[in-house]
């Protein structure tokens, strides 16, 4: 089976061009946008009118004008200069909540739609894919597209706009000492393109390694028992130490351009207020440039260090965000690997005719006295199943696997660790995609199903239970589209014997257990998963070794309940079917076929009373067991000893 789910590109391209991808993001908030940028130049234009209010006053000073007009004018000049700055502060609010409240809300749709994405993506994605990245991924690399489309176009925007507005006036108040006071201007643009550059790899790397970090922390707080058990704090706070170093080594690279760009910026244009003061001082000097003049040049090119300064934090939050769409982009262009048709066909009607406790056939008149049944698919049938995964090197781990399974039956299933078992339960929900023409859901090939209706005939307890950071409740509820009725989780609860469990509970059904379900033992997270697979009533419950961590007497108690839960079913006219795996004979008995997978292969296949006198490896494991059972603790140690031994010699 081939894998067809991989990311597009191995590294995310740094280039501009991967801003396109945000257009379809963009478009609804064009008109946010568009008002914030108009608010963002009328703020930039009445910052560069402020230098002539200042100006003609100090003119008007310098002319020692008669008392009275000069205060009334300057006063002028001051109240104009208020209604200006009124102008800029009502702007920057309104620039802000346009622009950033446009920024804000694209961050939100696209990690919600990045959620929503992982979410679709195959289970074979998350086999290759570590949970720090894609948290970082989640995380700071949507913020980082978030500041490149807020402050980023705003740095943009309002460096271009002050940039020219400035050079416009200044040229035109005085070209000679504008033209000599921006010989630093080159040097300062070259720099700025070099350390856009610098900047874009060093940040990359930098959110590389905040995703390993991520990841140790994950994986250390996650297996915290296994840590502890063995006394391995230590090494994992080893493993930690070196993996925050990492992340403060990167982060001192970007610090470290950040420190030789800054004052180097400030020094080169701290020399255009220098050339601005000796040229154009000596032209106040000979009369050709008035002192008003000469200080709103002066303010003008104070005005202009923000923008340079602002063009190399620009690039720096344009790179940045360029790198952390590219992150985002190669998950975004992941596809699943496994996926709906784009029209499922309808699949077959199984509604059929009730007589008594059990579904039947409609009949057909083929002549008068007649009668046959109708032809009708088994609810679940395998042909020839064959199964390779191409990382492995084409190697099968299930080979010409055949069975049928009617409705309302139990199949039991038996084999040694690796032979096959949980990869042939996997493809009957299509969690690995099996080849074409191989698993039939009642006559219709799984791959032509629709996911979600074909997952919903599924209700599985895997043996590894994950439960969620909540009450019980809510744990066996999870499957459930609406809350549910009290009668359904006592239910449910009585056929996983957890009824003694939770009267030990401070607060019954709605104890919270933790992450993972960290407060429970593992038998109780094994039967609050079969629990949760109950409830849902789907038509097919898979019990996936789910039983592995229970004593026998409870054991007994479930299976005692599977089969009244089985005869309740067919009372009321429809039919649970089952697939349990299994490593004891003892809980296979009760299945109406058992299939013993051997090296991938079905070496057995019927009924517990067929097999048991076959010879084969299910006699011969009914034996051991039986061994182990009536000669206590030691007869199950040499009951084991055998039972190893047969592994090696049978095979």
């Amino acid at each position: 089976m081939e894998n067809s789910e991989q990311p597009q590109n191995t590294k995310p391209d740094l280039s501009l061009k991967n801003f396109r991808f945000l257009i379809p993001y963009l478009y609804p908030y064009r008109w946010r946008y568009l008002w914030g940028f108009v608010c963002l130049i009328v703020v930039d234009s009445a910052q560069i009118l402020i230098p002539q209010f200042t100006a003609r006053a100090i003119n008007l000073v310098a002319a020692r004008e008669g008392e009275g007009a000069a205060w009334s004018r300057i006063l002028f000049l001051c109240l104009g200069m208020v209604a200006a700055m009124a102008v800029i502060s009502t702007g920057r609010f309104l620039w802000r909540y346009f622009i950033h409240g446009a920024s804000r809300r694209i961050e939100t749709e696209l990690r919600g739609n990045l959620f929503s994405h992982l979410l679709s993506l195959s289970y074979d994605f998350y086999q290759r894919s570590k949970i720090g990245d894609l948290m970082a991924r989640s995380t700071n690399d949507i913020n980082g597209i978030r500041e490149a489309i807020g402050w980023g176009l705003v740095m943009l925007v309002d460096g271009t706009v002050m940039v020219l507005g400035i050079l416009v006036v200044i040229f035109i108040q005085d070209a000679k000492t504008a033209a000599f006071a921006l010989i630093p201007l080159p040097p300062i643009t070259l720099l700025i393109l070099l350390f856009g550059n610098a900047v874009g790899a060093r940040f990359r790397r930098a959110q590389e390694t905040y995703s390993h970090m991520s990841e140790t922390v994950q994986e250390t707080f996650s297996g915290v028992r296994v840590i502890k058990s063995f006394v391995k704090e230590w090494w994992f706070g080893k493993k930690f130490t070196a993996a925050n170093d990492d992340y403060r080594d990167a982060n001192m690279e970007l610090v470290k351009i950040y420190g030789i760009f800054f004052p180097l910026i400030t020094f080169l244009s701290g020399l255009t207020s220098l050339i601005v003061i000796l040229v154009g001082g000596m032209r106040v000097v000979e009369g050709s440039l008035s002192p008003g003049a000469l200080v709103a040049l002066f303010s003008y090119f104070q005005m202009l260090v923000w923008p340079l300064m602002g063009a190399g934090f620009m690039v720096n939050v344009i790179q940045r965000g360029a790198s952390s769409l590219g992150r985002v982009k190669e998950i975004l262009d992941t596809r699943p690997s496994i996926e709906s048709p784009r029209e499922p066909p309808r699949h077959p009607q199984r509604n059929f005719q009730k007589t008594g406790s059990v579904s039947t056939p409609p009949l057909r008149r083929n002549s008068p006295g007649e009668e046959t049944r109708l032809s009708v698919p088994p609810l679940l049938e395998i042909r020839n199943l064959t199964l390779a995964y191409t990382r492995e090197g084409g190697k099968n781990v299930l080979s010409a696997v055949n069975l049928r399974l009617e409705e309302g039956e139990m199949l039991g299933i038996l084999g040694r660790t690796g032979s096959g078992k949980s990869s042939f339960i996997k493809t009957l929900p299509r969690m690995i995609d099996p080849p074409p023409g191989m698993v039939f859901l009642k006559g219709l090939d799984v791959r032509d199903w629709d996911l979600g209706e074909l997952r919903a005939c599924f209700a599985l307890a895997p043996q590894d239970s994950f439960l969620f950071s909540d009450s019980i409740k809510n744990n066996i509820g999870y499957g459930l589209d609406s809350r549910g009725e009290e009668a359904d989780f006592a239910r449910a609860a009585g056929f996983a014997a957890l009824n003694r469990d939770l009267e030990a509970f401070s607060l019954g059904w709605d104890t919270l257990i933790g992450e993972r379900g960290l407060s429970l033992s593992g038998g109780q997270k094994q039967r609050v998963a079969i629990a949760r697979a109950l409830i849902t009533s789907a038509e097919i419950l898979i019990l996936d070794d789910a039983l592995s961590a229970v004593d026998t007497e409870t054991e007994q108690r479930v299976l005692s309940a599977l089969n009244a839960e089985r005869e309740e079913c067919k009372r009321q006219g429809r039919a649970l079917t089952v697939i349990i795996v299994s490593h004891r004979v003892s809980t296979l008995s009760r299945a109406d076929k058992v299939a013993v997978f051997e090296n991938g292969s079905l070496s057995e296949y019927g009924s517990p009373r067929e097999l048991q006198d076959s010879g084969g490896f299910f006699s011969r494991t009914a034996a051991l067991q039986r061994l182990g059972d009536s000669a206590g603790p030691a007869g199950a140690g040499e009951a084991s000893s055998c039972g190893e031994r047969q592994r090696n010699t049978n095979g």
